[in-house]
């Protein structure tokens, strides 16, 4: 357990924190009870993903005693007002979305419903109930094909690739704009590949695992000529709870692990941990996809004192680990 969780602020504080169910928000909620706070979860336990892993993580959260949770939409607007009006919220942490570039690409839809119209309801009930502090999730996704890397803050985010990448961009814009006409804090996080136990199914650590572990081929795309920024998910949350105790009028933020991964040695680190071999199917890339991330943190390290710790080996070991306990395997 990593030191500062266990920090107790003077005043315990109330957090809505949106997608608690999902897998961010499931840790971020644990981290914040662990610490004393208190947390009302809000999801709408959808089944984009196995239900039942979903249920697993809430159920874990149901064991604290300052943790209450709302099966709401975010996209219903009623029922996101009356979550706002039956508490009073010292800060709100938004992980609640419709996740996943390439499911964009057939299901544009629920992009639409759940990245803008579900982000629009959260921070206008910000507005209205006047929270001092709203952070939430943006992504690497909106870095587009950028050629120069590492990724900043300060870089050019107006070319999408992805409908997925467009609605983060797009949840960005609106902050600026409620920041700039109305003084609310906003902090918006731009996570990069984030893994670790009770992680997303459709994440590549989870695919790759399950398959080779029955003994099915793994898509390795582009190829494997493919690089990616992974952050542990403890690294993420330190980002997250940093951002909810220090609130900006507007900022963002890269929350990355400073490195970049081959996609060939993310596969032999799990193939060494699992003791098998896969096999592979090399295929070229898919629409929406990018070669490459990688995050320049240095914005975040001065702001925020973010330092990421995990290193992809640990990180993968401690996913596979928790992976066998939980199925059996």
């Amino acid at each position: 357990m990593l030191p500062w969780v266990l920090e107790v602020s003077k005043r315990m504080k109330t957090y809505l924190v949106t997608g608690a169910a999902g897998f961010i928000g499931f840790h971020v909620s644990q981290f914040l009870l662990k610490r004393g706070d208190t947390v009302v979860g809000l999801d709408s336990v959808n089944n984009y993903y196995d239900v039942t892993l979903k249920e697993s993580r809430l159920k874990i959260l149901h064991e604290q005693k300052n943790f209450s949770f709302n099966k709401v939409n975010i996209a219903d607007a009623a029922g996101v007002k009356a979550v706002f009006d039956a508490h009073h919220f010292d800060a709100v942490c938004h992980l609640a979305a419709q996740a996943g570039v390439r499911y964009s690409i057939t299901n544009p839809r629920a992009y639409l419903e759940s990245n803008e119209i579900g982000f629009f309801n959260i921070i206008q009930e910000c507005r209205e109930h006047k929270i001092g502090n709203l952070v939430y999730a943006s992504s690497s996704s909106v870095y587009g094909s950028n050629k120069k890397v590492p990724f900043s803050v300060e870089d050019r985010v107006d070319h999408p690739i992805s409908l997925y990448a467009a609605t983060k961009k797009a949840n960005e814009l609106i902050a600026h704009t409620y920041s700039h006409l109305f003084g609310l804090h906003t902090t918006g996080l731009r996570f990069f590949t984030v893994y670790g136990p009770y992680g997303r199914p459709d994440m590549a650590l989870f695919l790759f695992t399950k398959a080779i572990l029955e003994n099915k081929p793994i898509d390795v795309y582009n190829f494997g000529n493919m690089k990616r920024d992974f952050t542990y998910v403890d690294d993420i949350v330190s980002g997250i709870l940093a951002s909810l105790d220090k609130p900006h009028v507007y900022e963002i933020f890269n929350l990355g692990n400073h490195s970049t991964v081959n996609l060939l040695y993310f596969i032999e680190c799990i193939e060494k941990e699992l003791g098998k071999t896969a096999a592979k199917n090399m295929l070229p890339m898919q629409p929406g996809d990018v070669e490459a991330t990688w995050a320049d943190i240095d914005h975040s390290e001065k702001m925020i004192g973010f330092a990421p710790k995990i290193k992809i080996e640990e990180g993968i070991r401690r996913f596979i680990a928790w992976y066998r306990e939980y199925y059996g395997v």
